[in-house]
């Protein structure tokens, strides 16, 4: 991973060989997109996006312009074979690309998208709010959800580009900056480094670099990039039993806090450090406690359809070499936790 600051924006080079690319931050960084495509050699794009038209820039060729929607709601299959069936009736070929412009639910569809059809074509993700931005848009991740959980049906699909315009987070409603501090703030404990007073950008810059640095390490999720799933085993399950009232990052946040509590009780790391979650967490007045409906029993069922439980219960915790995945944790210990926890009236 290379970080490059320039007069107008950073970029952050996400370095996996002849699959590297970068991630641009700052004010009017979409209007690259064009340059983005022409370097690509796209004759032709597909742009999905969750955004106004008017907000879009200019792609310089011929293009497919598709509705999406931000939200859980759509980030299934039926909106990817949606999308497929889309280009192919465009005609959209392997020498074509296709652009995803929205919040991390729609780069994770677009993305997939992407890689399915023609059996992978270029993407270029525009993430527009502070979540996508700092987290989902980058690392190759791509996936949605079944019923059953969130993202069981996805694949590794790395962009040619991604352009974080942080004017697109003006509009932003307080919601959706709560939802992206929740990974920012989880992010102090990966390795980030303590990240709060600092300017918007450079907030984002260090979330994504550190992201870069892990995805450089380990691609394909079989070591080190567990650690980005921090604070996430309870979060996801939090989303399911509030039927996703609970935005992504308020559960991140909430697991973060979790997280903390629970490498105290396994006497992974002292007192100091589990408030220091809590603190963490608070100090972008982000939700701690549990929802009031969510019951430990169903939490628990929840947690274990995580794509990391493979041999019982598994968190990313952290300890006295950092962050680490830690499996086969004692139910009894994970639910003497959760109860403990303070829950919303």
């Amino acid at each position: 991973m290379t970080a490059t600051d320039t007069r107008i924006h950073r970029r952050i080079d996400v370095e996996l060989g002849d699959r590297s690319y970068p991630v641009h931050i700052g004010s009017g960084v979409r209007h690259l997109l064009a340059e983005k495509i022409a370097e690509i050699g796209a004759q032709r794009v597909a742009v999905v996006s969750a955004r106004p038209r008017d907000t879009l820039p200019e792609t310089g060729v011929p293009t497919l312009y598709l509705e999406a929607r931000d939200g859980e709601e759509d980030k299934n299959l039926a909106t990817v074979d949606r999308m497929c069936r889309a280009f192919a009736e465009f005609g959209l070929s392997r020498a074509d690309a296709i652009v995803s412009v929205g919040g991390g639910t729609t780069t994770d569809s677009v993305g997939l998208a992407a890689a399915l059809y023609h059996r992978g074509l270029p993407v270029i993700h525009l993430p527009t709010t502070l979540l996508a931005q700092v987290d989902a848009s980058v690392g190759g991740k791509t996936a949605v959800n079944l019923p059953q959980g969130k993202n069981l049906v996805g694949q590794y699909w790395q962009p040619s580009a991604v352009l974080c315009d942080t004017d697109y987070l003006d509009t932003l409603p307080k919601r959706e900056w709560t939802n992206g501090y929740g990974e920012i703030a989880r992010a102090n404990f990966i390795g980030a480094g303590d990240l709060r007073g600092l300017p918007l950008e450079e907030q984002i810059a260090a979330s994504v670099a550190r992201k870069a640095e892990i995805v450089a390490a380990d691609e394909r999720d079989t070591g080190l990039r567990h650690i980005l799933n921090y604070g996430h085993t309870l979060g996801h399950a939090l989303e399911r039993a509030t039927d996703f009232a609970l935005r992504h990052g308020e559960g991140v946040a909430i697991g973060t806090v979790f997280a903390g509590l629970l490498a105290g009780a396994l006497g992974r790391i002292g007192p100091e450090r589990v408030a220091e979650h809590l603190e963490v967490v608070r100090s972008y007045d982000l939700p701690y406690r549990l929802p009031a409906g969510a019951g430990t029993a169903e939490l628990i069922a929840l947690m274990r359809l995580d794509k990391k439980a493979t041999s019982g219960l598994a968190f990313v915790l952290d300890g006295p070499l950092g962050a680490e995945l830690v499996s086969g944790v004692p139910e009894s210990v994970v639910a003497g936790v959760l109860d403990a926890m303070e829950r919303e009236h």
